[in-house]
């Protein structure tokens, strides 16, 4: 019997993300939709990661109505799928069974089928209650291993060798990813899928995992990877020689650099093997011609700004030394010949003007998300020529946190914290000078069991215990839920879908959905609040007190104090977020708060005044 494979299109949420900052509107993926529904993938990747804070942020749409609208278009020609965290869901916190049912219940309504569900520590104790959940709704279970690889540790000197110095022994060996995928499949899973966000995956390693996991799971395995460093198409390729059930890509002009693998080489690799795939290519052929448009105008945001040239694999004759690089390219992954597979592949993404491998992130061996996040955090700061350092920080800070997966939320959280490092150093502090609340929370244990254990004295230092101290669940608070004068009175969120947004995303939904209320409130009584309005010209009271001012660019998360409250020196007055890391903003000053000079929720400057305090 012909092998057969599945295609799960990544195009409308992991796609976008990847190479277009989420920015996709709904207007452009109403475009694409009915062409969709004759497409036959498998699977559709459409919500979750960072699409639901990303359309509220920066398109004012609902999350919601984004997967209920694609939902109503496709119906059941494909399976629609959502990313999710474990227990984290989409935010970087863990939440409460209660918080997890809810979303899960809402998300399986509103249209999804499969929960890709994964933990960015791989703790198998954080996907448990998801995956009740989802199951217990009728969803499937799809849980992914993180993949992921031993740091490169500093060489050891003559002198760390004699006194009888080693770097750790290797923790990510295959048997480990085999273990946790063996362990979710006890809990329930569905599939399991190899994910592997950073694209770092070599052919030879999915050679072995591929096998591996079919010899001991019963349940279907899919592939996740990206081009970033340039193994991408080549671990498919591979992967699909070895018989995996489902493999993850996007469709051609979303396709290869930062994103995965494109459907229409797959096709081809897939014709030439004999494996058959119920794909409608004449459907992508549509997608793909309103993607080339959709492309287009989202120029301001497209992070290669780099087309590939025009092709239809049904109606487009391959030059014969191309079409002979797709047969070189299956010779060498039979022949397990990594570097006869990769030059093959790279020759063919070549001719199409894919973009080339990211020869930095392969040599420093982190996610290009992470790196490009470190990048933007050091322009905000003006701090650029710390880069390198900041990158070489890298494996201490990590292994110091217990050696977590480069994921989100840890790959964000490792990064910021190497950049937090370097700039200490730069100023001639100790390192740790200044810590994220997040780095702190990990360390503390709040997002659950580490790969490698931390070590105790260094947890004392961060986190002010020796004792690992996992997230109080009976501690959970929901977030406040007002009323808002300025919309008639309504509350602010008004039922279940918007409660879980102000949970999952408590600043950024509060703005959202504070827009909205007032928007629908002030449309219906647009007379009368034209008559109301009266400007005030106010002269601003001169500074005659001491300023705390903000450190570094970012958004107003939390005021922790009030107008007329005593601070001492060191206390922490408001929280920052930048670079989606929580920073407590201490005073320099002891005294009584005379001023604030911020809302929250509302974006700052490096240097912006934050407080103004009467010493």
């Amino acid at each position: 019997m012909a092998q057969k494979l599945l295609i799960r299109d990544l195009t409308l949420r992991d796609g976008q993300q990847s190479s277009f900052a989420t920015r996709m509107t709904q207007q452009q993926i109403d475009r694409v939709l009915p062409f969709y529904k004759d497409a036959n993938f498998y699977a559709m990747e459409v919500w979750g990661g960072a699409v639901p804070d990303s359309v509220m942020r920066y398109l004012n749409e609902n999350p919601w109505d984004r997967l209920e609208k694609i939902k109503a278009a496709v119906g059941n020609a494909s399976k629609l799928t959502a990313l999710s965290r474990g227990r984290n869901l989409f935010g970087y916190a863990p939440y409460t069974d209660e918080i997890i049912d809810g979303f899960c219940r809402n998300s399986i309504e509103s249209g999804l089928g499969i929960m890709r569900i994964f933990d960015a520590l791989n703790d198998v104790n954080n996907v448990k209650s998801t995956i009740k959940y989802v199951k217990k709704y009728g969803g499937i279970a799809d849980c992914a291993v993180c993949y992921t690889i031993d740091p490169k540790y500093p060489k050891l000197s003559i002198m760390d060798k004699l006194k009888g110095k080693k770097n750790p022994a290797p923790v990510f060996t295959n048997e480990y990813f085999l273990d946790k995928a063996k362990q979710m499949a006890a809990l329930g899973a569905d599939m399991i899928t190899i994910k592997d966000m950073s694209g770092l995956i070599q052919p030879s390693r999915i050679a072995e995992l591929v096998p591996l996991f079919k010899k001991n799971l019963s349940i279907p395995i899919d592939f996740h990877t990206h081009c970033t460093p340039g193994y991408g198409l080549g671990a498919v390729l591979m992967s699909i020689i070895k018989g995996i059930d489902v493999v993850d890509t996007n469709i051609w002009n979303f396709a290869g650099g930062t994103g995965a693998p494109a459907i229409e080489l797959i096709y081809i690799f897939c014709k030439k093997l004999g494996v058959e795939l119920d794909i409608n290519m004449e459907a992508v052929a549509k997608i793909n011609k309103e993607l080339y448009d959709i492309r287009k105008e989202l120029a301001a945001v497209d992070a290669t700004k780099q087309f590939p040239n025009p092709f239809n694999p049904l109606t487009d004759t391959l030059p014969a030394e191309i079409d002979k690089e797709f047969d070189k390219a299956i010779e060498a992954a039979k022949a397990n010949d990594e570097e006869a597979l990769l030059k093959a592949c790279h020759a063919i993404e070549a001719y199409f003007n894919f973009p080339k491998p990211n020869e930095l992130v392969k040599k420093a061996e982190v996610p290009g998300g992470m790196y490009s996040n470190m990048v933007a955090q050091l322009k905000q700061l003006n701090s650029m020529d710390i880069l390198e350092k900041a990158m070489e920080l890298i494996p201490t800070v990590r292994l110091a946190a217990g050696l977590p997966p480069l994921v989100t939320p840890t790959s964000q959280i490792v990064g910021a914290q190497a950049v937090n490092c370097a700039l200490d150093l730069k100023a001639g502090k100790p390192m740790y000078s200044n810590v994220s609340n997040q780095f702190v929370n990990l360390v503390k244990g709040e997002y659950g069991k580490t790969p490698v254990p931390i070590d105790p004295e260094f947890r004392l230092k961060i986190a002010g215990t020796r004792e690992e101290i996992p997230y109080d669940m009976s501690k959970y608070q929901m977030q406040p839920n007002p009323t808002l004068p300025e919309a008639g009175g309504v509350k602010l969120a008004e039922n279940e879908k918007e409660v879980l947004l102000l949970e999952l995303f408590p600043q950024v939904a509060k703005n959202f959905l504070t827009r909205q209320k007032e928007a629908k409130y002030q449309a219906s009584h647009k007379e009368e609040e034209t008559e109301k309005k009266v400007v005030e010209e106010k002269q601003e009271e001169p500074i005659t007190g001491k300023v705390v001012e903000a450190p570094m660019p970012g958004s107003i998360f939390k005021i922790q104090v009030k107008p007329g409250d005593e601070v001492t020196k060191g206390q922490s007055v408001i929280i920052l977020e930048a670079m989606k890391m929580e920073n407590n903003i201490a005073s320099d000053y002891a005294g009584k708060v005379k001023r604030i000079f911020v809302k929250e929720g509302t974006p700052v400057q490096a240097g912006a005044k934050l407080i103004e305090i009467e010493a």
